[in-house]
């Protein structure tokens, strides 16, 4: 009979990931896991396993609270645009929030450990493919009310959009000039 946890299972996991997106996959120790988990290597790997047993785990987490609340930007109220505005604003901001300059989790994970790692890349595209869908829905709701004009394929419109966010998620870590970002954004935004 297993023994019953003593501990906070999505703690434990959002205490993970966030030592696992600060110092990414190769620069995190049991150690650096300990300290941010509050506990001891072996309590930490018989609960979870492995480190990369644990990384996927955290990697899991992520997508099943910052991906959900993405895609529950797409789908909220209001027009859409707005809605996009909100989902790109929010992330820019957070970007610049200095206790932060960490980007996104799942890109993180895409650009290190992707390559090497199916697991990894299996859970980056599906985080990646939820927000492609929300934002294709969203673009079609914008054509069916009139607001989105642009003409063409719209799952093509909703990468463009997404790699448009997912790079401002990027040059979040390095740029320092909110003016620059939400430049972006709203220059994505007229073209729609």
């Amino acid at each position: 009979m297993a023994r019953p946890r003593t501990f906070d299972e999505e703690r434990v996991l959002t205490a993970a990931m966030e030592t696992f997106w600060r110092l990414g996959y190769d620069g995190t120790s049991t150690r650096d896991l300990s300290a941010g988990t509050g506990l001891g290597p072996s309590s930490l790997y018989n609960a979870f396993g492995d480190k990369r047993s644990l990384y996927l785990r955290a990697l899991r987490h992520y997508h099943e609270t910052s991906t959900a609340e993405q895609v529950a930007l797409l789908q909220g109220p209001g027009p859409v645009k707005d809605r996009l505005r909100r989902l790109m604003v929010r992330a820019v901001d957070a970007d610049l929030d200095e206790a932060g300059r960490r980007g996104c989790f799942t890109i993180n994970a895409a650009v290190e450990a992707a390559t090497d790692d199916r697991d990894v890349r299996d859970l980056a595209a599906r985080s990646f493919d939820q927000v492609a869908d929300a934002l294709h829905a969203a673009l079609t709701d914008g054509r069916r009310t009139g607001e989105i004009r642009t003409a063409g394929d719209l799952r093509t419109l909703a990468r463009r959009i997404q790699s448009t966010y997912y790079g401002l998620r990027v040059l979040g870590r390095v740029q320092r000039d909110r003016q620059v970002l939400l430049d972006t954004v709203e220059s994505t935004l007229a073209d729609l």
